[in-house]
């Protein structure tokens, strides 16, 4: 007959006054983790004691028990009603509840301690944040859930947000298909669909990573710090019914405005109030362009005005203001580096003193009339207009005797009062070209060359004149040459001057440090020259120290710089032959030698926009394997293009990497010395190039009349 299995038998739990235990020194937990005693006694206090402590009996020398009981389990919890009873908020009788061991069991009692840390399971995340909502939903507010299990207001707010991700990710993230981090960056939006769509895109791919992830979520968003949303401010817009995104676990720079259609119309409603206020002072026409192309007034006649008058209470701030900066500089001359609230003290002075000489100018009301604005808006959002600009087709005859001017002539047509003209506001978005071919290697789109050289002629215009000895010398070679009849094609110093406009750009070129070095070097000189007298400029040359006078030679033969890429024409008569831009393309190489011009240095870095959004597939996995190694190439090699592109303008970001246009062809390769009608074929990375890739450089145009 079986002999039936003995029934366990659970210790005895019971109450035991406090002052009757005492913390064993078998307890193995000894090394303290960070979780402080005190917030365990809050903790109590508040709940009342949630888990019982395991006693032994602590028996005397002969066996017997002497009344004390021993806690190897349960130390932490010992210690906190330890210190409740310090704090006099429970009595040292109180009855704590125990279960309580045999004192001569058999299983050690350094196990039971061991046993009851090292058997004990974690909350897993997923539940923790579940119950934070549930606590929330009953109505306890971010901070009093924190005040609760002693965390941070952003810790319960972090938790929450997982919380209300998609339940199918919740569930693909309980069952480990996905890690902690990667559920992290779905909180950037609530909408559950689209987290859906992005994890269904991503599930079976290698590249699943957590910043890849926030980016297919905010693609369609704008960055809080985009100048629109500058400009516009994130109140207005969400006044209108806007939505903005936040990333709680990383630094999103004030997250992302989700609707940018809303975003766009207020920026087009603003900058349509704005040109009207403009329009306002009487000139003729204001352009309005987010991206005014670099070079935006070449052509166009400047008019001289003069700063608005200060009044005497601004010429006293002002005066003010720069005894105080200079009284703080020369307290702190000496000093090693200036204290906080100094350097902020001296950055608040020189913002004000920048506005005092940056105050709007003023201008001859008889030449506002045919003159115009340009509105656009800075990096930072803030307004730029740039007044004072006259069309060549609006410049004014010369009188005839006994004619009336035009203001007289409708002043005459209307009784005595001039006539008032609307001014034309023109809304000019710039054009942007997009390839979404995929062929294996398909050239690179004529207009993206164009585009890519005008950066580099532009890089060169400011290394030409930065370093006066190489612009004289390529002044000297042009001349030379030109003298003594050694050459017909013009090369890349066209010396006269021309000024040599780019008529394709990108957007960003204006912004690039080549341009911002022309734009402020071209202003520096303009301050000084005395333009409109022609006796008077020749004076001022002529009086000119030889450093001044290399430096300008230097400014006004960069203008004459033309690296551009162009397709071949000689048949058009105004057009270039393919001898005239192999002459060109050499000798960019060799004045770039010469200044020691690095592109990657002038601020080129392959981007979306300017060069990976634009070329094919095996184009962009060929730019990858060239700057960032074959293994980066392989790990975007499965991605659509649009995701192919934005993950290698972040691999290629730190390389040196650059497109075959910008980069220098050695200095030993000869130049084709054929004719120039002999039309030779078109670089590599053009052949085979459609010839109407030119009809989608077309920039429109909207003319509104101002009321």
């Amino acid at each position: 007959m079986a002999t039936p299995k003995q029934k366990i038998t659970l210790n005895a739990s019971r109450d035991i006054p406090f002052n009757k235990l005492m913390l064993s020194q078998s307890n193995v937990r000894r090394i303290k983790r960070g979780e402080t005693i005190e917030d365990l006694a809050a903790s109590i206090a508040r709940r009342g004691l949630l888990q019982s402590l395991n006693v032994r009996p602590v028996l005397d020398g002969e066996g017997n028990e002497t009344g004390m009981f021993e806690v190897p389990a349960g130390g932490r919890r010992y210690r906190a009603l330890e210190l409740l009873v310090k704090q006099k908020r429970m009595v040292k009788t109180e009855p704590v509840p125990c279960v309580v061991t045999n004192a001569n069991s058999e299983v050690p009692i350094e196990e039971d301690s061991l046993a009851e840390n090292f058997q004990r399971e974690d909350l897993h995340p997923l539940d923790m944040f579940r119950a934070f909502q549930i606590l929330h939903d009953q109505g306890a507010s971010h901070e009093e859930i924190a005040a609760r299990f002693f965390v941070s207001a952003t810790f319960v707010q972090q938790r929450l947000r997982l919380a209300r991700v998609s339940a199918k990710l919740h569930e693909v993230y309980e069952q480990d298909g996905m890690k902690l981090e990667q559920l992290m960056s779905f909180t950037v939006t609530d909408d559950h669909a689209r987290q859906e769509q992005v994890w269904e895109a991503l599930e079976n791919s290698w590249s699943k990573e957590p910043h890849l992830i926030r980016r297919m979520l905010t693609e369609t968003t704008v960055r809080v710090s985009d100048r629109r949303a500058l400009f516009v401010g994130v109140d207005p817009y969400v006044a209108a019914g806007g939505v903005v995104l936040r990333d709680l676990f990383e630094a999103d720079n004030g997250g992302w405005l989700q609707d940018a259609a809303l975003l766009d119309r207020l920026v087009d409603d603003k900058l349509k109030s704005a040109a009207d206020e403009i329009a306002a002072e009487g000139w003729k026409w204001i352009v309005v362009d987010l991206d005014l192309p670099f070079g935006h007034t070449h052509g166009l006649r400047t008019l001289a005005g003069t700063p608005a008058d200060l009044t005497d209470e601004e010429r006293a701030q002002r005066e003010a203001l720069r005894a105080e900066y200079d009284r703080l500089e020369a307290e702190y001359a000496e000093a090693d580096e200036l204290p906080d609230e100094v350097d902020q003290r001296l950055g608040e002075i020189e913002t004000v003193l920048e506005a005092f000489e940056g105050r709007p100018m003023t201008f001859d009301p008889a030449e506002v009339g045919s003159a115009g604005a340009f509105l656009s808006i800075d990096h930072d959002g803030d307004l730029v207009v740039d007044r004072g600009y006259v069309r060549p087709e609006d410049e004014a005859s010369e009188p005839v005797d006994g004619a009336e001017s035009g203001a007289e002539a409708g002043a005459n047509q209307t009784g005595g009062e001039p006539t008032v003209h609307r001014a034309t506001i023109t809304i000019g978005p710039q054009s942007t070209d997009t390839e979404e071919d995929e062929g294996d290697g398909k050239p690179l789109p004529e207009r993206l060359v164009i585009e890519l050289t005008a950066h580099r002629t532009l890089a060169l215009r400011n290394a030409v004149a930065e370093n006066p000895h190489v612009a004289i010398t390529a002044l000297l070679h042009r001349l030379v040459l030109d003298t003594f009849g050694q050459r017909s094609t013009t090369g890349c110093v066209e010396a006269f001057v021309r000024h040599v406009h780019l008529s394709a750009q990108e957007a960003d070129l204006k912004d690039s440090p080549s341009a911002k070095a022309v734009a402020q070097r071209e202003a520096a000189w303009k301050g000084h020259i005395p333009f409109g007298d022609d006796e008077a400029l020749w004076i001022w040359l002529d009086a000119l120290d030889d450093a001044s006078r290399h430096a300008l030679l230097a400014h006004c033969v960069s203008y004459g710089i033309n690296a551009l890429f162009e397709r071949p024409n000689p048949s058009s008569g105004s057009g270039i032959s393919q001898h005239g831009l192999d002459r060109r393309l050499h000798e960019a190489d060799r004045l770039s030698r010469a200044t020691g011009l690095d592109m990657l240095e002038a601020g080129w870095r392959p981007t979306v926009e300017n060069y990976l959004g634009r070329v094919t597939k095996s184009r962009i996995l060929e730019a990858v394997r060239e700057g960032a190694g074959e293994q980066a190439a392989r790990l975007i090699n499965h991605l659509k293009k649009g995701d192919m592109a934005k993950e290698a303008e972040r691999l290629l970001g730190h390389s040196d990497w650059l497109p075959e246009p910008l980069r220098l062809i050695a200095d030993d390769q000869p130049v084709d010395q054929a004719g120039e009608e002999d039309v030779a074929a078109l670089p590599e990375f053009l052949a085979g190039e459609d010839d109407d890739q030119d009809a989608a450089d077309d920039v429109t145009a909207h003319a509104v009349a101002a009321e």
